[in-house]
């Protein structure tokens, strides 16, 4: 996983912000969203529901993406994921 730092670094083909959303929204975003991303692009996940720290990272691996890692910010956290197919 990548460090905050290189996290905050990462220039994202999309950013989805589902903050303010309850389980299984930000998942159900995300799912829509990656489709929209080439191949090897980065998406950032903008989440205050903290079970989507959780359900992000499976689901990536699940569907061959790579989860690259989260930051937590001041009520959400910011996933990030790269497209791997």
């Amino acid at each position: 996983m990548a460090t905050p730092e290189e996290l905050s670094a990462l220039v994202p083909a999309r950013q989805v912000d589902a903050r303010g959303t309850a389980c299984p929204g930000p998942l159900l975003e995300a799912k829509r969203a990656i489709t929209g991303i080439p191949v090897g692009g980065v998406m950032e996940v903008l989440s205050s529901d903290a079970s989507t720290n959780n359900d992000i990272p499976r689901w990536a691996v699940k569907i061959g993406h790579e989860y690259l890692g989260s930051i937590q910010e001041a009520g959400y956290w910011r996933i990030f994921v790269k497209r791997g197919r």
